[in-house]
């Protein structure tokens, strides 16, 4: 996902129109829910053109993160131009599990061609529901502590300074004393945060909150950041915004920022390109149990997947290209060498591409890093609320919270009721 969560479909009622058969072959029909990848799946059908099927066409198709879902309940609705495979974020994915979903089961495909042993078992989650899957993950999107190395000089520090978060309390304590601001604060770090302590948005009843005293902690925890002066709320309220890039990143006024593989790979090489050779990678600072141990030092948020709209009379033609691009090394190396995501998909990571040196990243290898995290990616707690309640959270709730107009107690118990309506 690569822009900010913008107003998003929260239910959604489907009818489905099937597409009458057609004895000819027509262009399959790609909805992309990025500009950005427009480009990327130009390129995949030109590859598969030349590695499979020469005669292949399609017809790319671009919406943004916050057209798709209007587009797409358009076209199921009426039957008029849709799409044959749909690129959808999985922050999405739960707007269309309210009633039957409009998606291919893919699950048979899916083991026959060995995507069930090879996508990180996490991921491959991601877009199912009752024991179905509906979607395939591109992205690891493994959670990581972007950091200024130039600003950690500076400062002295160092990434062995942030083990846990503790740590990093107590580094931002000091920095604050020198009115630095340690990170910037966002809504969707409550649940990337809440994910990595083991917990979610639902549980697997369904149910939001699942464990509610660690929901309201987290979010007492944020506030508290941004009291003490460690951290800072964005101009627009979002670390996705291309505006604060400009006003808070480029000129030093935060230290770190917490994001996916996604967002160092495209936005920050995309906003900050005067920064190159000024980024470091950590993993997250790890949450403490009762005991005393420190848990996993990674979490996940986003990420988009491939699906198969139920209408389509071409569904044979449009998983063999699905798994194209999900199986072929080229397809997954140049998704990650382009700026766009690391993949999900274990074979490719043996390609040498994945692991070489970044110069953006202080030549750091970016590759390396999430291979070593990806076993502590946790999985996502799939529900038809999920868009719902992250909308509400980052609309209705976050600034609110963060500017002290309303207690984390209270914030859980008016989502709650808004869910449960």
């Amino acid at each position: 996902m690569k822009t900010s969560l913008l107003p998003i479909v929260v239910s959604l009622s489907v009818a489905f129109v099937p597409l009458a058969d057609a004895a000819e072959t027509r262009p399959l029909e790609i909805w992309i829910s990025s500009y950005q990848d427009k480009v990327y799946y130009e390129s995949m059908v030109k590859l598969y053109q030349e590695k499979v099927n020469k005669e292949f066409q399609a017809n790319i198709s671009a919406f943004g993160f916050r057209e798709m879902p209007d587009k797409l309940a358009v076209a199921i609705k009426t039957g008029v131009n849709p799409p044959d495979i749909v690129q959808l974020d999985e922050v999405l994915f739960g707007v269309y599990l309210n009633g039957e979903p409009p998606f291919l089961d893919l699950s048979e495909r899916v083991r026959n061609a060995g995507l069930d042993r090879d996508i990180v078992s996490s991921r491959l989650k991601l877009f199912s529901w009752k024991d179905k899957i509906y979607g395939v993950p591109q992205s690891l999107s493994a959670i990581v502590l972007y950091y200024r190395t130039d600003l950690f000089e500076k400062y002295q520090l160092t990434p062995a300074d942030f083990r846990t978060w503790d740590d990093f309390v107590d580094r931002g304590e000091e920095l604050a004393l020198k009115h630095q601001a340690l990170m910037a604060l966002d809504p969707t770090y409550f649940d990337i945060l809440l994910r990595q302590r083991g917990s979610d948005w639902f549980g697997k009843d369904g149910k939001p909150f699942p464990d509610e005293v660690m929901a309201i902690d987290t979010l007492k925890w944020m506030a508290d950041l941004k009291d003490r002066g460690i951290a800072i709320i964005p101009e627009r309220a979002s670390i996705y915004d291309p505006v604060f890039f400009s006003s808070s990143v480029s000129p030093g006024e935060v230290l770190c920022l917490i994001g996916a593989d996604w967002y160092g790979l495209d936005m920050l090489q995309q906003f900050t390109p005067e920064l190159s050779g000024k980024w470091g990678i950590m993993p997250l600072p790890a949450w403490k149990d009762a005991k005393g141990v420190a848990g996993r030092r990674t979490s996940t948020f986003a990420g988009q997947g491939l699906m198969i709209y139920q209408g389509t009379t071409q569904s044979d033609a449009a998983w063999k290209f699905i798994e194209h691009v999900m199986k072929d090394t080229e397809a997954n190396v140049k998704r990650f060498v382009d700026g766009n995501s690391f993949p999900a998909y274990q074979p490719a990571w043996k390609d040498s591409r994945l692991a070489q040196p970044m110069p953006f990243f202080s030549g750091q290898s970016f590759g390396k890093e999430l291979m070593q995290l990806a076993p502590e990616v946790p999985e996502v707690a799939v529900a038809p609320g999920r868009p719902q309640a992250i909308f509400l959270f980052q609309e209705n709730y976050f600034s609110q919270l963060m500017h002290g107009a309303m207690t984390a107690e209270k914030v859980v118990e008016e989502i709650k009721a808004a869910l449960s309506r």
